[in-house]
């Protein structure tokens, strides 16, 4: 049975040389990135194609229906994603970068519903804060989910409790720095025979966000470098080609 990258034996993607930055490709413009702006491309989305559909399989076993949900909270200086840390005991993708998200349930309505349901459980976020606007093209994992990102506008006011069976910190990243491919790194590496090549988008941010209603999130004493890679940076690697259309 082949093996997922993160379950590697002193495997730190942090560690795996840059192969290429795209700050050759021109950032989305800033009037792009508002709420309303927003909106309408859902609603009329321009002719794209997603750059990341699939990753390598390391895993032998059924594909299973997941979802996530990308937030975007609406900030006084603009639109921030909302990530978590996952814990490490998780059996898939521990202690990685995620957005809030799960498999599908027999109970979920659709995958917004799981979506909105996986982030109430993880995090605390309450759908009265939520407005589901759009969605991205379904992403297959090495681990065998077929995932699809429910993009969302999130008002303020909101405070997360994370579940710390899954999330080890919650925190935010301003829209406008993900979107711009100056920050979207090419990583690539051989393994057993296989090369896997990913993105990811380092940010130096808060260690952890305890979101108080109206606030915006703190800035510690000592930022750390929150590593977005794999699957959740190839996922807004997707978005950026979405908006740039």
């Amino acid at each position: 049975m082949a093996i997922a990258l993160s379950k590697l034996p002193n495997f730190d993607p942090r560690q795996v040389p840059v192969a290429g930055v795209d700050a050759h490709l021109p950032a989305v413009p800033p009037e792009r990135l508002r709420p309303e702006a927003l909106r309408q491309r859902f609603r009329a989305p321009p002719a794209w194609q997603p750059e990341v559909r699939h990753e390598p399989r390391f895993l032998d076993r059924a594909l299973a229906e997941a979802a996530v949900l990308v937030p975007l909270v609406q900030r006084s200086a603009g639109l921030s994603v909302l990530l978590t840390e996952r814990t490490a005991n998780l059996s898939n993708h521990s202690g990685q970068i995620a957005f809030p998200g799960g498999r599908v349930d027999p109970g979920d309505v659709d995958v917004a519903d799981a979506a909105l349901r996986e982030a109430e459980e993880e995090v605390d976020l309450r759908r009265t804060f939520v407005e589901v606007i759009g969605q991205l093209p379904q992403y297959t994992t090495g681990t065998q989910f077929i995932v699809t990102p429910v993009v969302a506008l999130v008002r303020e006011g909101f405070v997360l409790h994370p579940n710390p069976g899954e999330v080890a910190c919650a925190f935010e990243v301003p829209l406008a720095f993900l979107m711009n491919p100056a920050h979207h790194r090419r990583h690539h590496f051989e393994w057993d025979g296989n090369v896997r090549e990913w993105f990811s988008m380092p940010y130096v941010g808060p260690v952890q966000v305890d979101l108080a209603a109206g606030e915006a999130p703190p800035t510690p004493d000592s930022p750390v470098e929150h590593f977005i890679w794999g699957a959740t940076a190839g996922m807004l690697r997707n978005f950026y080609r979405f908006l740039a259309a």
